[in-house]
């Protein structure tokens, strides 16, 4: 069963398992693993060095009152210590940035590698933004956790762990009485940080909503006039809108309680260590600088532990992350596609090319309901089998089945006389041209359109096959000729233009076998008449199934399967259907003509 993915990343809990599917990532740390280690050592020395701070300004304190002639050695030294802890962060930045990069570059690439090689059921039950967000948000949420929210946690647990360590060096009893205070306003402080959090969440879901109110409608601005539904989709972001201020305000009260809590709590916290510590001073128990320096780690390990509670959320989200990229990986991909059968004569082949024997079929998400029965087929090497029939009894499954998008639940699929299994899908695919009704073009130039077919082809062949495709006429008129950008799934040109270029791009494949689904469906008479010039062409010499509603496009065909309810009711040439006198087809081209 195919996972679901959805169109957010979403914390999870850290839990052992999570943290098995986070640590499969290590994959693709693993080549750059000694540079990883090097960014850590300078990780841990950066840390080490920070800690050093509060010390020797402790020192230089202490030095102003018993030995002013150490203040400028000590000053000097935390000059040096500053160089020292930049270039430290310098080379854990350059390190952890450049294995971040090149790792997240090689699952990036896995990733895509994998999602082309699924099978179509699986794209049938996702939404391409569902699937380009694992590849874009969710591979971000793992750069951070690799750049910088992964060295940020170790950065912090080193600082809380060292400092505490200190403290208790410079005075184990105002530690203890820190201790005691500083953990209790850290926690309540983690606490409204999260409610603040999951307000601040809803209030973007809020205006997420809202969004979602003004696209829809203004994407179906047509229709939304020509019912005169103005005023409720009015109604609707007014409404929508309240709550998102509403919920904002409700934030905003969150947000000044904390903020108001921040300074009694922490500032508070602050003036009772000193008022203890200048207690302990004045029983001789501690130098003014060991105070100065105690604040100072005070104020590192308060803002470490305040730090962690962010990481942590930071880290729950990248296991959420990675369990999306998982399940996609997990997926079972259709095959090897390098298995190639390529020592098969399918020139000189004497059996059929294609034989449907007893081929029954449902799709996976209606699997009670079987939309081939059945079926028995051969196409014949060199022959124009069209397949006619109404709506839904099963013409464009028989495609999906050819291709090999999809697989009989029961019966078997011959070509070339072998059965399907024989082959690769990738050889199978490789033998066929498709032109679809729904002809989808990348957006890019005309030119590397075409020549997806067979990006190796000479540019004496593809101006061939742009002649032989009646496109020349209309690519001619473009100032940039075959170089014209033809915008997101080809939008900037004609139905009839894009069908066109689609038997252009099927003409450079060269393919034993034709697809030709609905192809001159959808357009006018004058485009129509176009088109079905240049597939006459198409298929010369070649053996080909069509499928298609209109007379013009299969009368011609040596041979006319009449589909309905998934099984193959009649068969023969056009002149064999037309002679019988209760026929289905005979009655299919009638409703054609009257």
């Amino acid at each position: 069963m195919a996972k679901s993915f959805g169109p957010n990343t979403l914390k999870r809990k850290i839990s052992w398992h999570a943290i098995k599917g986070i640590a499969r990532m290590y994959l693709y740390i693993k080549p750059f693993q000694s540079q990883f280690m090097i960014g850590m050592v300078f990780l841990i020395l950066s840390s080490l060095t920070a800690l050093a701070f509060p010390a020797f300004l402790g020192d230089l304190v202490d030095a102003a009152q018993s030995s002013p002639e150490k203040i400028d050695k000590i000053a000097l030294n935390l000059g040096l210590l500053l160089l020292t802890q930049a270039a430290f962060s310098f080379f854990r930045i350059l390190f952890f940035e450049r294995v971040a990069q090149k790792s997240l570059s090689s699952l990036r690439q896995a990733m895509y590698s994998h999602l082309i090689d699924l099978p179509m059921n699986f794209f049938h039950s996702k939404r391409v933004g569902e699937l380009t967000n694992r590849l874009q948000s969710d591979i971000g949420v793992l750069q951070e956790t690799f750049t910088s929210t992964l060295a940020e946690f170790i950065r912090q647990i080193v600082i809380i762990s060292g400092g505490v360590i200190l403290l208790a060096y410079t005075s184990v009893k105002l530690t203890l009485f820190m201790l005691a205070v500083l953990p209790f306003v850290i926690i309540l402080a983690i606490i409204f940080g999260t409610k603040i959090r999951k307000f601040s969440k809803s209030v973007q879901d809020a205006s997420a909503s809202s969004n979602v109110i003004v696209e829809q409608s203004l994407s179906a601005i047509a229709t939304v006039k020509a019912f005169t539904n103005e005023n409720i989709e009015r109604k609707k972001y007014e409404k929508s809108t309240d709550k998102v201020a509403q919920l904002a305000v409700s934030a905003g009260i969150l947000r000044g309680g904390f903020a108001s809590f921040l300074i009694l709590g922490l500032f508070g916290a602050l003036v009772l260590v000193v008022w203890k510590g200048t207690s302990l001073i004045s029983s001789g128990e501690l130098d003014p600088g060991q105070l100065f320096s105690f604040v100072i780690y005070s104020g590192f390990i308060g803002g470490s532990m305040g730090g962690i509670a962010d990481v942590y959320g930071r880290l729950q989200k990248a296991i959420g992350a990675t369990e999306g990229i998982v399940n996609i990986l997990e997926e079972k991909i259709e095959e090897n596609s390098s298995n190639q059968n390529l020592d098969i004569d399918i020139k000189n082949q004497k059996s059929p090319i294609i034989s449907f024997q007893n081929v029954d079929f449902a799709y996976a998400s209606r699997s009670d309901l079987l939309v081939l029965k059945s079926l028995n087929l051969d196409v014949l090497p060199g022959d124009q089998l069209a397949i006619v029939g109404p709506s839904g009894a099963g013409k464009s499954t028989i495609m999906q089945l050819l291709l090999r998008f999809q697989v009989p639940i029961s019966g078997e699929i011959y070509f070339f006389g072998e059965k399907s299994s024989s082959f690769s899908k990738n050889f199978i695919r490789k033998q066929m041209g498709w032109v679809p009704q729904d002809v989808i073009l990348f957006g890019q130039s005309i030119r590397e359109n075409i020549l997806y077919g067979n990006i190796k082809s000479t540019e004496d062949d593809l101006m061939s096959a742009v002649k032989e495709s009646n496109s020349f006429e209309f690519i001619d008129k473009f100032p940039d000729g075959l170089d014209t950008e033809i915008g997101e799934r080809g939008v900037q040109l004609s139905g009839g233009q894009r069908q066109r270029i689609a038997i252009a791009r099927a003409m450079l494949k060269d393919p034993q076998v034709l697809l030709l689904d609905e192809a001159t469906s959808s357009l006018d008479a004058e485009n129509e008449s176009v088109v079905q010039e240049a597939l006459d062409r198409l298929m010369k010499n070649k053996t080909s199934v069509i499928i298609a509603h209109r007379l013009s496009t299969v009368r011609n065909a040596d041979k006319i399967a009449f589909l309905n309810e998934g099984r193959v009711l009649e068969l023969g040439s056009h002149e064999e259907l037309m002679n019988l006198s209760s026929g289905s087809y005979k009655k299919f081209v009638k409703q054609q003509l009257y």
